[in-house]
């Protein structure tokens, strides 16, 4: 068996170079890896539709306060309600909704500009091209206007690991993603979407929010995401184990993922109907496509990402 290894903080911190796919796509590119995403690998997507059964990987967003709420809570208010109304003739209903995103509750794609190292963030751009006047000047959700279609695979680690869910700080290995793909009978593929499964929203519905912590993927799974060309990592927490054991870093993966890799991610999703659907057909590759919000100079997007069998 392979011994494995533990990369120190110093070298997870060199990956940020050694790693990097700066000036890969050229010196102006502000997609990063949803570049390997190409015009065949969205039509190889396509042909995994045969079903026709269409999946939500999003959380139900509640406008309520909890314990892993990091921000303002959601906000819902109705500016013309149906018990105001008129029993005769025409009448209508609005709302105002309003949230804070970035968090571990509500389903949302970070755009690159969303992470910052050292002044700079992906492919070099400062990190004052974010600022408080004009938001964010490049590497903003718009980027990927035209959405995210490609191959998912979900690897359902907390199924291969016989649990229901991981534990707070419970990390995922390299050895752990590949021993669900030959668990599942697939294989992550350049340019494709990874869906974590880690039960972590199945805890949340039944134990309540957690007070503090979540699962996540080690920083020694950051060579292995490049090697495979992943375009975008997905799942049911935050990408990052908390405590990530990293502390001069902090979120190894959102930091060497986001600004040295321009990797796309997806936090805080839910995986509860994508895995009941991929055990029932027996396969865990599907098309994916996720649609961010075109709002003007922003960080990034609640998501409702959709897995079609």
């Amino acid at each position: 068996m392979t011994t494995r290894q533990i990369p120190s903080e110093e070298q997870v911190i060199e990956w940020m170079d050694t790693l990097s796919n700066w000036g890969r796509w050229g010196d102006d590119d502000q997609l990063g890896t949803v570049n390997l995403i190409t015009d065949a690998k969205r039509a190889q997507a396509a042909a995994l539709v045969r079903e026709g059964i269409s999946v939500t990987c999003s959380r139900l967003i509640v406008p309520e306060g909890a314990a892993d709420v990091t921000s303002i809570p959601p906000l819902h208010y109705m500016l013309r309600a149906g018990d105001s109304c008129p029993d005769e003739g025409p009448g209508g209903t609005s709302d105002f909704i309003g949230f804070s995103f970035h968090g571990l509750t509500i389903t949302h794609l970070d755009s690159l500009c969303h992470q910052v190292w050292n002044g700079k963030m992906y492919n070099g751009f400062p990190a004052s091209d974010v600022n408080s006047e004009t938001k964010a000047n490049s590497l903003d959700i718009d980027q990927v206007q035209n959405g995210v279609v490609t191959r998912g695979v979900m690897l359902d680690i907390a199924k291969v690991k016989g649990k229901p869910w991981l534990e707070a700080g419970e990390f995922v290995f390299t050895e752990d993603l590949e021993a669900a793909e030959e668990a599942q009978g697939v294989r992550v593929e350049e340019g494709d979407a990874l869906i974590l499964r880690l039960g972590w929203y199945k805890r949340r519905l039944e134990l309540g929010p957690p007070a503090a912590g979540r699962p996540g993927l080690h920083a020694e799974t950051l060579p292995w995401l490049k090697e495979r060309g992943v375009a975008l990592v997905g799942g049911d927490a935050s990408q990052d184990a908390e405590p990530s054991g990293y502390p001069g870093i902090g979120l190894p993966v959102h930091k060497v993922g986001i600004v040295g890799m321009g990797l796309w991610l997806i936090d805080a999703g839910n995986c509860e109907e994508l895995a009941s659907v991929c055990e029932r057909l027996g396969r865990y590759e599907f098309m994916f496509n996720v649609a961010p919000l075109r709002f003007k100079n922003a960080t990034g997007s609640p998501v409702n990402p959709l897995a079609i069998f």
